[in-house]
């Protein structure tokens, strides 16, 4: 099963298409961008609480057969915060000094 590879940031919504190097997802591959995780988030997740790591990208060319962003198509639904931006800041405050590998 591929990752989703979801087209934009869940917080600021900018596109983050197949290719984004800005792309950072949790374990949950709930996806953010590099300035949301760095500057709003502090590395929380705030659907899981979990760190974040850079999102792979998924190569448009056909290296092996079916596997490609032609053949293993992104996700176009874009996903948005389930929280308030408040209740994000104070899970974020809250949980921010422990370390991800703690969490």
């Amino acid at each position: 099963m591929a990752l989703q590879l979801r087209p934009n940031c869940e917080y600021c919504d900018c596109d983050l298409p197949p290719d984004a190097t800005n792309a950072r997802i949790c374990s949950y591959e709930c996806t953010f961008c590099a300035d949301c995780v760095e500057t709003k988030l502090f590395n929380v997740c705030p659907n899981c609480g979990g760190g974040f790591a850079p999102r792979p990208i998924r190569p448009a060319q056909e290296w092996r057969p079916g596997v490609c962003t032609t053949r293993q198509v992104p996700s176009d639904k874009r996903v948005h915060l389930k929280y308030s931006v408040e209740d994000v800041a104070a899970h974020s405050a809250r949980i921010k000094g422990v370390p991800p590998d703690q969490r």
